[in-house]
């Protein structure tokens, strides 16, 4: 009986550690953000520091690509998209409203795809 209880025990420790999903307190990712301008990279930053858990957002002019340092217990990239998508942005995968990038400055009213 003894033997049994601890193979249960063993057994369904083995499951709850598999069970647990280890998220990166500081994952790193480089996403596509369309823009233009040096007011573009301001608002594509701010935009990303407003999701809880970004702990870093540089976006390049040059290459159009945001780099990130999301705390994943916070937040997910997904948040983060969403988030540049309402300002105004496109994303790899999030799209911006018609209407949010409508109110863009002219200078940052990049081409859409």
């Amino acid at each position: 009986m003894k033997k049994l209880f601890l193979t249960t025990v063993f057994i369904l420790g083995v499951f709850s550690v598999q069970a647990q999903d280890k998220l990166n307190k500081n994952a790193k990712y480089e996403i596509e953000v369309n823009g233009n301008c040096d007011m573009c990279q301001s608002r594509i930053q701010k935009a990303a520091f407003s999701v809880s858990g970004v702990k870093s957002a540089t976006w390049n002019t040059e290459t159009h690509k945001l780099n990130l340092i999301l705390n994943e217990e916070k937040a997910t990239i997904q948040d983060v998209k969403k988030a540049v998508a309402k300002a105004g942005y496109d994303t790899d995968e999030v799209k911006a409203t018609e209407e949010s990038y409508n109110k863009l400055p002219g200078c940052c009213q990049y081409e859409r795809k």
